[in-house]
């Protein structure tokens, strides 16, 4: 499909009624979740790498308490960190767009997953096991119709998992300090930068002193998974002016570079311990190919053409009072 036949398509649905239902039909019959299984199963490729990277940053997932920021139509990452021993998932959706069949799907689908759950959190398999059977039971799986307001999530996961739609994860009500980790995967480049601040904010508030935030981002034309003629790095040709006519409510595309995700967290006080990024000889070769507007100018071949970032950022550390003087109240 063209790129910009798909943009208009979306920008038209997101302005009419029941918009929203005939975006969600077209991508299960024509769209990404035509192949639900090769989606669902790097999602769950991405949480093993998501806990591999807490795991050697020294925050292991089982017996933590964890926020999860955008849900989306189905809620993997939560339902992997509830089977691998995680105290509380927070999961957090400024729209509930939460679907009852492709829940209950993912549900089904974790259980061809439960040793490399088991193995990925180092804990037993007859725990994660056990905490599978009831999440099936519990979800009603196989059982038939049912009414996306109806799944309880807490209920289904013993109270672990609070999903929480419509929220503001840039003014959440967890209280200070009360979050082992922050999470999000394919989130951020769909976000405002403004926005992004807030949360990055909000997120050092709830953070414990120890804590961190994990960010997975793709930060690449999301345009290209469609249109096969165009490269991840397409839209760096558009004035911001220009890419408007293709933002759309259910692709906006932010356009920031890797190492911008990196600096608002600096900026927000956290300090990075992790940090992904690299430039591949593939992505110079396609911004070779890309007449690159003035706008992006200002960032060099390496930091330009870079359409993927995990990073890791820790809570860093209040500043201590220097030695005969007292803490700012």
């Amino acid at each position: 499909m063209n790129w910009r036949v798909k943009g208009l398509v979306q920008k038209v649905l997101s302005h009419v009624p029941a918009g929203h239902d005939a975006h969600y039909l077209i991508q299960r019959r024509f769209g990404g979740l035509k192949n639900f299984h090769g989606e669902f199963t790097g999602k769950v490729d991405d949480w093993r790498i998501m806990v591999g990277h807490l795991r050697d940053a020294g925050r292991p997932l089982a017996g933590a308490c964890l926020a999860e920021i955008g849900t989306g139509w189905y809620p993997t990452f939560p339902f992997a960190c509830y089977l691998g021993g995680a105290r509380r998932v927070v999961t957090i959706d400024l729209n509930r767009y939460l679907k009852t069949e492709l829940t209950r799907e993912s549900a089904a689908k974790l259980g061809a997953s439960l040793d490399l759950i088991a193995a990925t959190c180092n804990v037993p398999i007859d725990e994660v096991q056990a905490r599978h059977r009831l999440l099936i039971e519990r979800l009603g799986v196989g059982v038939g119709v049912g009414v996306d307001d109806r799944l309880d999530l807490a209920a289904a996961s013993g109270g672990v998992i609070d999903y929480r739609a419509p929220s503001d994860a840039r003014a959440t009500d967890l209280p200070d300090e009360s979050v082992d980790c922050i999470f999000s995967n394919s989130v951020l480049e769909h976000v405002p930068r403004p926005v992004i601040e807030g949360i990055f904010r909000e997120s050092k508030r709830i953070l414990a002193p120890d804590g961190v935030m994990f960010h997975s981002v793709n930060c690449g034309d999301h345009y290209a998974y469609v249109d096969r003629s165009i490269s991840q790095l397409h839209y760096l040709r558009y004035s911001d002016a220009e890419w408007r006519l293709w933002q759309n409510e259910f692709l906006f595309q932010n356009r920031m570079r890797a190492r911008e995700f990196v600096e608002l967290a600096e900026q927000a006080g956290f300090a990075i311990a992790l940090n992904t990024a690299h430039a591949t000889e593939r992505r110079l070769r396609e911004l070779a190919e890309v007449p690159i507007h003035p706008q992006f100018r200002r960032f060099p071949p390496e930091q330009l053409c870079i359409t993927t970032i995990d990073f890791i950022a820790r809570k860093a550390p209040a500043p201590r009072a220097a030695a005969g003087q007292s803490a700012p109240s």
